[in-house]
């Protein structure tokens, strides 16, 4: 569904402007949000802490930004898109000077957490802006653009940083300063969009913890979760445990190369969604979820061998099933929505996708000390395979739509 521009609102160039800046602010934000990656086994050799802490430190993040999503996640819908957006990246501009002055794990899990609440507020204010914004002439790019452009981000933030590790003096300092400063610049540019959420009664009672879901969209909703879940709960197994992976099984050290597999299962995702905008949301799905089940368990069966060429490969494909499926879930559940409603719907589905991402993350960290990275990625690995089938099974048999 598209916002129709009012008497008064404003013109069609600057919708678009708004658009493009709305869409672009959420790869910005994703990029920031995996940079970090490859910094923390440094880190972690530095600062002299456990991989228990480690696996905290990547924690806090999923906690907070879901406890904030509960909280404020709909708040674009009662105080306008804007100002959130903005509120959002001063925030992420804090928490990336945060990583880049701290000097001890105190600091980092004081940025993650900052950085998780200013995450939380672009995720679902971007995504809505996005979807408010949409040209009138192009039906369902919002939709891509929500899919392929943050994807994108993450993709790229990884192995950048990775690059500038390989070859600065100072790559910490370099990587968060420079996220800092385009952060600040998204903080201003976001008011030169079109308000599309006038302010409206009801934030304080939003403020309540609570998962709110448009009743429009709630048949939708739940016919979608399970691919939802599979998907970022592959993202979490392999945006945290992807470089351990490469360094221990593989024995391969290079920042770049540990950081490609971040690229490869986002860039991949972003590439699968923007070729799947031709096929309906039902034929996307069941790719996504077979693509999902059969890619992760390849990577294991790839880990098993020591065989990296065939790990890559497959994880390739577990990215296209994990960008796919929530492409589809995107395209079947947000057209469904009223315009007003938008935030709220937003603040429900990135909240299912970060407790599927955080908390395996979170079991996988205490998993670790006790049974070994191996077992640790094995467990995982055979349950998101169970998953995806289970939710290809769902979708081909249990729903035609």
């Amino acid at each position: 569904m598209t916002i129709s521009a009012q008497p008064g609102s404003a013109s069609s160039s600057r919708r678009r402007a708004g658009f493009i800046i709305a869409a672009l602010a959420g790869g910005v934000m994703m990029a920031s949000s995996s940079a970090p990656s490859p910094f923390y086994p440094v880190l972690q050799r530095e600062m002299g802490f456990s991989a228990t802490t480690l696996t905290a430190i990547f924690a806090v993040y999923a906690i907070v930004l879901l406890a904030t999503l509960l909280t404020g996640g709909s708040a674009s819908d009662h105080i306008g898109r804007r100002p959130v957006l903005s509120f959002g990246f001063v925030l992420l501009a804090g928490s990336m000077l945060g990583f880049a002055l701290a000097t001890g794990p105190a600091g980092l899990f004081i940025a993650r957490a900052v950085q998780g609440i200013g995450c939380a507020l672009l995720l679902t204010s971007a995504s809505a802006a996005v979807t408010d914004l949409e040209p009138a002439s192009r039906p369902g790019l919002a939709q891509v653009c929500n899919s392929v452009i943050p994807l994108a981000g993450m993709a790229a933030g990884a192995p950048l940083a990775g690059v500038v590790m390989e070859h600065a003096i100072d790559a910490r300092l370099d990587v968060f300063l420079a996220i800092t400063l385009i952060c600040l610049g998204f903080a201003a540019l976001v008011w030169k969009m079109p308000e599309t959420s006038p302010r409206h009664a009801g934030l304080l009672q939003s403020l309540r913890p609570q998962v709110g879901i448009p009743v429009p969209t709630r048949a939708a909703f739940w016919q979608s979760t399970p691919a939802i879940i599979a998907g970022w709960a592959t993202g979490g197994l392999y945006l945290s445990l992807g470089a351990p992976v490469i360094s221990v099984f593989f024995g391969i050290t290079s920042f770049v190369t540990q950081a490609l597999v971040v690229t490869l299962l986002s860039g991949m995702g972003a590439m699968a969604c923007f070729i799947a905008r031709r096929y309906t949301p039902r034929q996307v799905m069941l790719y996504g979820t077979f693509a999902l089940a059969l890619g992760t368990a390849l990577t294991l069966t790839g880990i098993w061998l020591r065989v990296l060429p065939l790990y890559l490969i497959a994880l390739t494909l577990a990215g296209t099933g994990f960008g796919t499926c929530f492409y589809a879930s995107l395209r079947t559940i947000v057209p469904l929505c009223p315009p007003d409603e938008r935030g709220k719907l937003f603040a429900a589905l990135f909240t299912l996708s970060y407790l599927a991402f955080g908390l395996p993350v979170v079991a996988a960290g205490f998993a670790i000390p006790r049974i070994g990275l191996d077992a640790t990625v094995l467990t995982y690995g055979v349950i998101i395979t169970v998953m995806a089938a289970l939710a290809w099974a769902w979708r081909r048999f249990g729903s035609q739509s």
